[in-house]
């Protein structure tokens, strides 16, 4: 590819070999197509090699419409059948004019930086044979591997817009790219993934226009950022042992760490933090302004419940026959498959106390309640009644009723430890090292908030630990 160098002093030469032991006069490998099917994310073998898992926050197991396809809730990443990874080759310093003409080359990756309406840096990108790329986005082209939607979130009492199934919609205006960003993983033990900011879309392309934060560095390359950018938080300890919140940072078009912006768009960017990397671990957390991604590791996987761990959980708890005080009714959680809606013997709990109960009207404090009134659901169900502040009949505490849930998607726990906590106000239930562990990370929200949510539907946390300790009262008999 002939292009027209710079003429600006200041600028490297036209063309800058960023590989030199690449032959560019052999043909490249054929890039591996980021296109492929979810089938071929998940390979049949007996033992296919597993990176980790994403799991978007906010969502109770499954997205509100159902998991279909590359739009799901979780994605696992498996070792490619065949590379696709990519890598920078050379970059080349043109007059803005020429970019098109210079990326007409579909079969050819490539990163465009626009300085000025004269001049632009294209960085070109070559097949890399030791690693695969995934890349996520809101967009449904083919070369974007998992689908990202807004997850809605509630800052107020009850369940937020995802209900208590935490099955968050989708905003009238979505502010995730469609080409988010991208991970990269490597082929070959320890199998490490790395996070990159932006994605390419479907003519491999990489476009930093004029407005977009870009600059060039010490060693005479580029970077840049995104328009929303995309976040990344490592947890401070091991994530299953030790759980602590370590500290939010933004991640560049070319994986290197800064700190914060002082807004989420500012074109100004944070300073470099030289001694963090974009390497992804268990528990850290991808934020793409509008949605939340965890990343679990196969080892950290390990110590979470699956779904028939939960299921039995389940049981165990209705088999210990929980009676509310008020009625002497015995309570039963509904299965993991029939969350959607309240059920006549569905656990309810004072929030400001923990006591569980059956339904009842009993206590409803109507001059506290008033307009802050809010009809919990199951995502799609009918609350029995109106809930606001009620009087618990066993402490005379007053505060938020509401109905309990179990936590389904096991990814989102620390351990496999019985369901004794709920988190507050949306009365999600867990164990008791998953609760004090969400509780502790504060999430971002809008800009340049940020706050502690309940991992299973959004919602803002409350109270002084966000979480209350479950008092059941077993039967009389």
């Amino acid at each position: 590819m002939v292009l027209e160098g710079s003429s600006e002093a200041l600028c490297p030469p036209p063309s800058l070999e960023l590989r030199p032991s690449c032959n560019k006069n052999q043909p490249s490998p054929p890039l591996g197509s980021g296109s492929q099917s979810h089938d071929a994310l998940c390979p049949e073998d007996k033992e296919p090699i597993k990176y980790g898992e994403l799991i978007v926050l906010g969502h109770n197991g499954s997205l509100a419409s159902g998991d279909k396809g590359r739009r799901r809730s979780r994605l696992a990443l498996y070792k490619r059948p065949k590379a696709n990874g990519v890598k920078p080759d050379v970059i080349h310093n043109v007059s803005t004019p020429l970019v098109s003409k210079a990326l007409s080359n579909k079969s050819q990756h490539s990163i465009s930086y626009t300085l000025s309406r004269s001049h632009s840096v294209i960085v070109e990108y070559t097949h890399d044979p030791n690693t695969d790329m995934f890349q996520i986005g809101r967009s449904t082209e083919s070369m974007i591997d998992f689908v990202v939607t807004d997850t809605a979130s509630s800052g107020g009492g009850g369940q937020g817009q995802g209900g208590a199934n935490g099955e968050g919609g989708q905003s009238a205006q979505s502010t995730i790219s469609r080409y988010a960003c991208r991970i990269m993983c490597e082929r070959s033990a320890p199998y490490t993934a790395r996070i990159y900011a932006a994605g390419f879309d479907s003519s491999k392309n990489i476009f930093l226009g004029e407005r977009a934060a870009k600059w060039r560095t010490s060693d005479g390359l580029m970077d840049g950022l995104t328009t929303n950018g995309v976040l990344v938080m490592h947890p401070a300890g091991e994530f299953v042992s030790e759980p602590a919140p370590g500290v939010w940072r933004e991640i560049s078009v070319c994986g290197n760490v800064f700190a914060l912006r002082e807004t989420r768009s500012a074109q100004q960017r944070g300073k470099l933090v030289e001694n963090e990397s974009n390497m992804l671990q268990d528990g850290s957390l991808i934020d793409l302004c509008g949605a939340t991604l965890l990343w679990r590791t196969p080892s950290g996987l390990r110590h979470t419940p699956t779904l028939k761990q939960l299921e039995s959980l389940r049981q165990e708890l209705n088999a210990a026959r929980p009676q509310c005080p008020v009625g002497f009714n015995t309570l039963a959680f509904p299965s993991l498959a029939q969350r959607a809606t309240i059920d006549k013997k569905q656990p309810w709990v004072y929030m400001n106390c923990g006591h569980v109960h059956g339904y009842h009207k009993w206590g409803f404090r109507k001059e506290k309640a008033g307009s802050s009134a809010v009809a919990l659901t199951g995502g799609g169900g009918t609350a029995p009644a109106t809930t606001g502040e009620r009087e618990c009949p066993m402490c005379r505490g007053v505060g938020p009723y509401v109905p309990l849930w179990l936590g389904c998607e096991g990814g989102l726990y620390l351990d496999a430890g019985p369901p004794t906590h709920a988190f507050c106000p949306c009365g999600h239930v867990c164990s008791e090292k998953t609760v004090q562990g969400w509780s502790q990370i504060p999430l971002p929200h809008g800009t340049h908030a940020f706050h502690a949510a309940c991992p299973f539907c959004g919602t803002w946390l409350t109270g002084e630990q966000g979480h209350i300790k479950l008092i059941f009262q077993g039967p009389v008999d």
